[in-house]
């Protein structure tokens, strides 16, 4: 049964790290959530090592700096990973076979940023490359404005690397947008071939517990799918945030019923433990 907590330091000291989620957790992509520095400075302060494990197609220093601008130093983190850093890594050592690639970017100029120190090329026309490198989508943008390079894709049989598995991520007010996860599984169902990376995919988990050299890692997520299945799976304890991803439904239903619903849709455990936000 799920445990509500009123203050994640009540079960810190029974964790040897704490890794956390980005966005829906720290941040709403534009600011910090309301005492999450404060939370975090504190929890450092009485000897707790955080991670950040975030389902980023960008590498992991641009995540470490745009959250260094929102206010949390790097000093309180012993490891930053992002999906996208997993990826750009298995190109660099050779498991990805294919050097040119078809960018699905959030931003114009993502993927060249996120290609550097890579040999290979970004190609502007589907027909010229070897797979499809989708690492973000612009806000807004919805998986029927991208069905024209999915048919593309697939009449080529190009295999499509997603460096962000998340279905839908939290903005600003409350907003949420569309997340490259939702364009993978439109091209999964429809025969492609889809690698992913990130969250809730066990590789990446086992990576960054290997890197912390932690014994006992405690996950705090706002995504049931991503975050607390794939902590669970790996053998982690779980905090899902209610404030994050689902917090329209928090607050409008109580609570044990709207997590039973999310639980029983995702098909999934119910996490470890329930916080409205990080405190």
């Amino acid at each position: 049964m799920t445990q509500i907590l009123d203050n994640i330091s009540a079960i810190a000291s029974n964790y040897d790290a704490i890794v956390l989620d980005q966005w829906g957790v720290l941040h709403d992509g534009s600011s910090p959530y309301s005492g999450a520095v404060d939370c975090l400075e504190k929890l450092v302060a009485h000897g707790v090592r955080l991670a950040v494990l975030s389902n980023s197609g960008k590498r992991s220093a641009p995540n470490s700096a745009r959250i260094a601008e929102m206010g949390f130093a790097p000093s309180l983190f012993a490891a930053v990973m992002t999906s996208g850093e997993a990826l750009w890594r298995d190109i660099a050592n050779g498991t990805i076979v294919q050097q040119r690639f078809f960018p699905i970017e959030r931003t114009v100029g993502d993927a060249a940023r996120w290609a550097r120190g890579l040999d290979i090329g970004l190609e502007d026309k589907v027909n010229t490359a070897q797979a499809i490198l989708l690492m973000g989508l612009p806000d807004g943008h919805s998986v029927d404005q991208w069905q024209g390079v999915l048919d593309q894709a697939f009449a080529a049989r190009l295999p499509l690397f997603c460096s962000n598995p998340d279905i839908s991520s939290p903005r600003a007010g409350g907003q949420l947008v569309t997340s490259p996860g939702a364009l993978a599984h439109a091209y999964r169902l429809r025969g492609g071939k889809v690698v992913f990376y990130g969250k809730p995919h066990r590789p990446i988990f086992d990576g960054l517990k290997a890197e912390l050299n932690a014994e006992r890692p405690l996950m705090v997520g706002d995504s049931i799918e991503h975050d607390i299945a794939g902590g669970h799976a790996a053998g982690w304890d779980t905090v899902l945030v209610q404030g994050g991803l689902y917090a329209a439904d928090f607050n409008n239903e109580p609570h044990d019923l709207i997590l039973t619903r999310l639980v029983a849709e995702k098909g999934c455990k119910p996490p470890t433990f329930s916080i409205e936000r990080l405190k």
